[in-house]
């Protein structure tokens, strides 16, 4: 009889224990399913209608679309902002970051506050205060228009947009890495007699190089995709002033639909490049994934 008692015993344990593990597998099954049916309508539906519709009239349509004057323009002016605006941010991203993370000093705090203010301000608003700035009724418009110095509705001002909404990008990926990694490499440096920019270029930098490329992929990808910000400062001027996504909006308005998608199935493309270097990224340096962004306060 304590035998069998015994047998009952851990059979019923065993099936206790089975039921628990079963839960926890349909539980993630259900999960992982719902992430898949989330990201295919929200994320990979969008995609395939994008690439339908813009070859939707054919592939001599599609090609002609991006040939067209107007649209080789946009791409043009696009390419030559993110030219300007990556390196802009680049210098000011890693000098930023390398004072947060490797200084204490008065007013850091109000530096990395002002640094995140792009990520809580609307591309929008940000757009109107340079028009509130720069405009012909605005605080230095006068001044600028009687020097003929153009900063709205022309390139400048569309650089200007674009730097002010990409600022974070490049330095918050920075600072959290710069900050796990310490100070005591570059100290060492120092103190066997290494001037400063023989510890920036021969310890910091090859320290920061995925993380600095990790940055640069998402600001150029931004720069290239920026829309709020550029369509207040641009005044949408065809062949002169409109970036890609501007480009897209008015052929989209004016219902050529194929000629928008084929144009947005380039920046499609932009998006997916970006996706894949990322993904690359995070398997040649996995430590990227263990950092983490600092509290404003820090």
């Amino acid at each position: 009889m304590t035998a069998l008692a015994h047998d009952s015993d851990g059979e019923t344990l065993a099936a206790v224990t089975r039921r628990p593990r079963a839960a926890r597998g349909a539980g993630r099954s259900v999960l992982i399913g719902s992430a898949l049916v989330y990201l295919g309508l929200f994320v990979l539906l969008p995609f395939v209608v994008v690439f339908g519709e813009a070859f939707a009239k054919g592939v001599a349509s599609y090609f002609a679309s991006l040939a067209d004057p107007k649209a080789l323009a946009a791409m043009r002016l696009t390419l030559t902002v993110a030219l300007i605006v990556v390196p802009l941010n680049l210098v000011f991203g890693v000098a930023s970051a390398w004072a947060i993370a490797k200084y204490e000093f008065r007013g850091k705090s109000a530096l990395v506050t002002l640094i995140d203010l792009p990520f809580a301000v609307s591309p929008v608003i940000a757009g109107l205060i340079y028009v509130l700035l720069f405009g012909a009724r605005g605080w230095l418009g006068p001044w600028l228009r009687e020097h003929d110095i153009p900063i709205l509705f022309a390139v400048p001002g569309i650089v200007l947009a674009t730097v002010f909404v990409t600022l974070p990008f490049i330095s918050r990926e920075l600072i959290a890495l710069m900050q796990s990694q310490g100070r005591d490499e570059e100290e060492t440096a120092l103190s066997l007699g290494a001037s400063g920019w023989q510890t920036f270029w021969r310890v910091t930098l090859p320290n920061i190089r995925w993380g600095l490329l990790y940055g640069v992929l998402l600001c150029n990808a931004r720069a290239m995709g920026e829309f709020g910000a550029v369509s207040v400062v641009s005044g949408h001027i065809r062949g002169l002033t409109n970036t890609m996504p501007l480009h897209v909006e008015i052929l989209y308005n004016e219902y050529n639909s194929a000629a928008a998608f084929a144009v947005a199935s380039l920046l499609a493309v932009l998006a997916l490049m970006t996706l894949i270097g990322r993904a690359a990224l995070d398997a040649r340096a996995p430590e990227l994934r263990r950092t983490t962004l600092p509290s404003p306060n820090t």
